[in-house]
């Protein structure tokens, strides 16, 4: 029978809430949510890369004096389906929390299609 503190150890507790060093991360003082552990392992890699290649972005923009506010937008879309923006994913059924990533999946897939307008998609009269 497993105790309460051998649940601590699995990193939540006897509810099956997480505990807080599950849900954050401490860097220099400044407490960052951390990314949704339930994300499959090929979904969090593809959301990497869009969160990597929307910071690069952000860079090159900025450093060629020009407004860097469509790379943010992909950094948004990342964190949002990595659970490190919006509401948090421990208070998330397992049906929301794979409806966020998906969502931000098809956002940020849409980005890199040609001809696609930020924000328009299959349901948006503009498109």
């Amino acid at each position: 029978m497993a105790t309460e503190r051998d649940a601590e150890a699995d990193g939540v507790t006897e509810g099956g809430t997480p505990l807080d060093d599950e849900r954050w991360l401490v860097v220099r003082g400044r407490r960052w949510r951390r990314q949704d552990p339930s994300l499959p392992e090929d979904v969090a890699q593809r959301l990497l890369s869009h969160l990597g290649r929307g910071r690069s972005g952000v860079r090159a923009l900025r450093g060629a004096g020009e407004d860097p506010a469509p790379a943010r937008r992909r950094v948004d879309l990342a964190k949002h389906g990595l659970g490190e923006r919006g509401e948090p994913w421990w208070y998330q059924g397992p049906d929301q929390r794979h409806e966020r990533w998906e969502t931000a999946l098809r956002e940020l897939d849409a980005l890199d299609r040609p001809g696609d307008e930020e924000g328009a998609g299959p349901d948006d009269p503009a498109s």
